[in-house]
């Protein structure tokens, strides 16, 4: 019996398949096949490429979507009709008629926490999930456990209920310096390391005055539905705001890791939903807790395969986020180090497609991370603003060697947390203006990118490249091998598959 989870109908909508023994059998993102960025929408070609070798038996969805019909017609956004129902949903969605028997819905943030403990390593953990907002809640913390029958449990312990939301708060944030909500958080996060925070103290007082955000137990914020221009007349820069804003997400975000901790159910974390990739923040969850572990998807689309798996039931078999599109054939480890040396950078579309907003080596752009003009060169290439920090993969067993990883975090094998480069001088293409970098570790896995390291570091003594997404400006990242072909031409650097 196969299991198809869905995710779809807001932003990034994705879909997985699971087998009735928990292997993962395909996890992938409907954008990367309709070129659609964050497409909220199943895509043919997505469903095509995930069912063709994969029968589905049953459906589960990852949200109660009457639950979020009624939170729309709170806050004044009006009811969708069409959208009362899973079965209605996935209809139009998939383009197929459900039997009631064989779809199932489960709730939004229960999809996220089972996407997190049922990949994770432990047999108990409390669970974190922080996130713009689910049918009503938008932050939840969750104790998880198998029985002796080896089926999840899980026991809400708190929560956290509109219009409070520090995710919604984050892109209001990310709104108001000229970014795109809902996808440009991350540029936010890397601009707030130019900012200043000392006299935005009052400026924050402000903010939270004119946009009535309001406190409770040092912990709940108002969603600001109106954004107000101030910050022109005071004085201060986008960068400030942008730092005072990720200072004030991080104290929240670790009121929420004091409140998981007391509750006493775990040392292990599982941290969920789309603020768990604020990795700036994530350098401090570690002081919280003892182990820390975070799906490479702890967003929405990472909610498909959540619930699968609380329809399968049981623990998944987790070992790689390789999960997506594949393009077959032989890694090209000889051929990339002959650019990497020649040219300093190449790219490469190989493998199957990371399920995740990070790429991983299998649809990475990659460079030599030393010297001065490297950093500006790629950037250039993806047309990003220069301020913007790149991040880089390293062998794992050297990490330590050249970084001071975080409490919590021997590795970081899905780029989910910052730490401080100990040579910012020797690496500065892979260096913020912070000193940090958003490390990548790659352990002795056999991937075509762990070979490529290892050969890399033989040939110059460096165990670390340069690493950023494939994809072209505006664009999701490259998918198939057409999208390998447009981004060689479009940027004139050779893509090997």
């Amino acid at each position: 019996m196969n299991i198809l989870g869905v995710s779809c109908g807001y932003h990034d909508a994705a879909v997985s398949i699971i087998n009735d023994k928990g292997d993962i059998l395909f996890a992938g993102h409907s954008e990367r096949y309709s070129k659609i960025k964050n497409d909220p929408n199943i895509c043919l070609g997505l469903m095509n490429d995930a069912t063709k070798d994969h029968d589905v038996h049953k459906i589960a969805y990852y949200e109660t979507p009457w639950k979020k019909q009624l939170r729309r017609f709170y806050s004044g956004e009006g009811i969708q009709w069409g959208n009362f129902s899973a079965r209605s949903i996935l209809n139009k969605q998939l383009d197929r008629d459900l039997g009631p028997e064989n779809y199932s819905s489960h709730s939004h943030h229960l999809s996220h926490a089972a996407a997190g403990f049922q990949t994770s390593p432990f047999d108990r953990a409390t669970v974190v999930v922080i996130d713009a907002i689910g049918e009503w809640d938008t932050i939840s913390i969750w104790g998880a456990e198998y029985d002796k029958n080896s089926i999840a449990r899980y026991k809400r312990l708190w929560r956290q209920k509109y219009p409070h939301s520090i995710g919604l708060f984050y892109s209001a944030m990310t709104e108001h310096v000229g970014l795109k909500p809902n996808e440009d958080e991350y540029i936010l996060m890397g601009m707030a390391a130019y900012g200043k925070l000392s006299p935005y103290v009052c400026q924050m007082k402000f903010i939270e005055n004119e946009w009535n955000i309001t406190f409770k137990d040092n912990l709940h914020i108002g969603f600001p539905h109106e954004v107000k221009d101030s910050y022109n007349q005071s004085g201060f820069t986008k960068e400030d705001l942008a730092h005072s804003a990720q200072q004030f997400v991080e104290s929240l975000i670790y009121n929420v890791m004091r409140r998981a901790k007391d509750f006493k159910w775990s040392t292990n974390l599982v941290y969920m939903g789309g603020v768990a990739l604020n990795c700036s923040a994530n350098r401090n969850i570690g002081e919280y807790f003892e182990k820390v572990w975070i799906l490479p998807n702890p967003g929405d689309a990472g909610s498909s395969l959540g619930a699968a798996a609380l329809t399968y039931g049981k623990q998944l078999n987790w070992s790689t986020a390789y999960l997506g599109y594949n393009i077959s054939g032989k890694y090209p480890v000889n051929l990339a180090l002959d650019h990497l040396l020649n040219s300093s950078m190449v790219g490469i579309a190989n493998g199957k497609a990371e399920f995740g907003p990070r790429a991983l080596g299998n649809r990475s752009l990659l460079a030599d991370p030393r010297g001065d003009s490297i950093k500006d060169k790629v950037n250039e290439i993806k047309q990003r603003q220069k301020f913007r920090p790149f991040a880089p993969v390293i062998l794992e067993e050297y990490v330590d060697n050249y970084f001071h990883m975080p409490r919590g975090f021997n590795n970081s094998r899905y780029m989910q947390v910052i730490a401080t480069c100990r040579f910012p001088e020797l690496f500065p293409a892979i260096v913020h203006v912070d000193g940090t970098s958003r490390v990548q570790t790659v352990p002795r896995d056999g991937s075509g990118i762990r070979e490529l390291l290892e050969k890399w570091y033989v040939l110059t003594g460096c165990p670390m490249l340069l690493n950023t997404s494939l994809n072209i400006k505006g664009m999701p990242m490259v998918n198939d091998e057409q999208d390998a072909r447009d981004f060689e031409t479009h940027y004139g650097v050779k893509v090997l598959t």
